[in-house]
């Protein structure tokens, strides 16, 4: 029964923030943003890779059958 009353005071004192006494210097700061734009970086790649070669494949087809289509009627 202790471990019930005493668990919520736990959690609340675990999310309270409290101070990090270091310094972030610009090297830190820098290479930090750069992960960041990385990481989001090669997302949108992943995203733009997926969507694009199957559209490329299609454009491909449609290609095709027109020219296809042209040397046919002439």
């Amino acid at each position: 029964m202790q471990v019930s009353k005493i668990t919520p005071v736990i959690v609340f004192f675990l999310l309270l923030p409290q101070l990090a006494n270091a310094y972030v210097g610009p090297g830190l700061g820098a290479g930090t943003i750069g992960v960041i734009l990385g990481i989001i970086g090669s997302i949108f790649i992943a995203i733009f890779a997926i969507v694009w070669y199957p559209l490329k494949r299609l454009l491909k087809k449609n290609r095709k059958k027109k020219s296809n289509g042209k040397e046919s009627t002439s």
